[in-house]
């Protein structure tokens, strides 16, 4: 393998024996047909799932990989064989380096220890001397931001310390190679921009090399030299990143200007049910075009089969690069205790002169904090908005995602 080279994959498969239950038979006559087909067979049997299908890159030192694909797409499977906790069913991964993973909370920690031992422990598994871990360790722990519970086990930190501490192991202890899934997700947005500019930092000065996945395209397109998507399994694109990125967003298309749910594929939990989502125009109709000048609405139609409480609803919108754009809840709207069992519309009003000329998407939320809801949807919505105060193509088309309309003065200079 070229020295160039951190990682190089070749035909990498991952194959799965899943249970799955056969249809018990319900009469004296179904069964003794089963039996006759099937001799042998129990109630349960097994089918291959093919997780990962000859999937084949090199990956340069110092570059950074994004990886992106849609739920069940294989990407977690690759990261962890890349990471040697599970091998491949058919292929070779070839590996130049030391290998820092990052996939889910939990992982590389044991429980009972506490922090600090969690460091010294992960260093060792890194291959890395006492002494070396101990040069890095104020700034594992500055960078974590955990100092006080640095000799509390780790089984008792939140969620969000877990991965802060796991991220700044991951991130100090020097792996020549440094895998993290979505994982970062879990942070909060200003930890998760620490990271990103960790990642960076340390491919751009350091030369290692960066395996990113996430649903965040802005973040793989700020971070990312290169993009893989992957889909049901199989390397679908490989190259520039914004390419790629367009492909992923592309697979799942929006519904336009209204989606409605069935009882049975509704978002749904613990009483709360989604029947309708809208696009609705200045005319009240839903739309899936908006003129620029044009004031528009969200409506978000809903269930609830008993109270809940301090229930809120909202959305998030991205245009169609996945530059994330703003969003909103309901939770000014009503008294905490006003929502009893009914159905209910939550609406969003947008004045006019808001968003620039483009297309752009929404993903629905519910939450009760720390109560029994927490729903979010795919971007599942899709509309457009037109500028027709352009007056034809030869003014261009103004930058960025919002046009507001301003107020000027213009008075003589003193």
């Amino acid at each position: 393998m070229s020295s160039e080279l951190a990682i190089s994959a070749r035909g990498v498969g991952k194959v799965f024996d899943v249970a799955r239950t056969q249809p018990r038979a319900t009469t004296l006559g179904e069964l003794l047909v089963e039996k006759m087909r099937h001799p042998f067979s129990r109630a349960e049997r097994t089918v291959k799932f093919h997780a990962l299908s000859d999937v084949s890159f090199d990956v340069k030192r110092g570059e950074v990989l994004g990886i992106v694909g849609r739920n069940g797409a294989g990407k977690s499977t690759l990261l962890k064989i890349l990471s040697q906790i599970t091998p491949p069913t058919t292929g070779e991964i070839d590996l130049h380096g030391r290998v820092g993973s990052l996939l889910e909370v939990g992982t590389g920690f044991h429980p009972e220890l506490t922090g600090r031992e969690n460091i010294y422990l992960n260093g060792a598994i890194l291959g890395m001397t006492q002494r070396e871990i101990r040069r890095r360790f104020d700034e594992i722990v500055a960078f974590a931001e955990v100092e006080q519970f640095l000799d509390t086990p780790v089984k008792r930190y939140s969620s969000g310390m877990y991965v802060r501490l796991a991220f700044a192991v991951a991130a100090h202890l020097e792996p020549e190679i440094l895998v993290v899934d979505e994982v970062l997700a879990v942070g909060d947005m200003a930890f998760q921009k620490k990271c990103l500019g960790k990642m960076g930092d340390v491919a751009r000065n350091e030369g290692r090399t960066i395996l990113f996945v996430s649903h965040n395209v802005a973040a793989v397109r700020a971070l990312c030299h290169r993009a893989i998507l992957l889909d049901a399994g199989r390397k679908v694109l490989d190259g520039d990143v914004a390419e790629v990125l367009r492909a992923y967003l592309a697979l799942d298309p929006c519904a336009p200007a209204l989606l409605t749910w069935s009882a049975a594929d509704a978002p749904q939990q613990a009483g709360f049910r989604y029947l309708s989502v809208s696009i609705v125009n200045s005319r009240g109709e839903p739309a899936a075009t908006l003129a620029h000048d044009e004031a528009f609405s969200i409506h978000l139609a809903y269930e609830l089969d008993r109270p809940l409480p301090g229930l809120r609803v909202g959305f998030l919108m991205q245009n169609h690069e996945g530059v994330e754009i703003c969003g909103s809840n309901d939770v000014h709207s009503a008294a905490p205790e006003s929502r009893v069992r009914g159905r209910y519309l939550s609406r969003c009003d947008f004045p006019a002169h808001v968003l620039n000329e483009g297309r752009f998407q929404l993903r629905f939320g519910a939450d009760v904090p720390h109560g029994p809801v927490d729903i979010l949807t795919p971007f599942c919505l899709e509309f457009t908005v037109e500028d027709h105060e352009r007056h034809g193509e030869s003014r261009r088309r103004l930058p960025g995602v919002l046009r507001p309309r301003l107020a000027w003065t213009l008075a003589p200079a003193p």
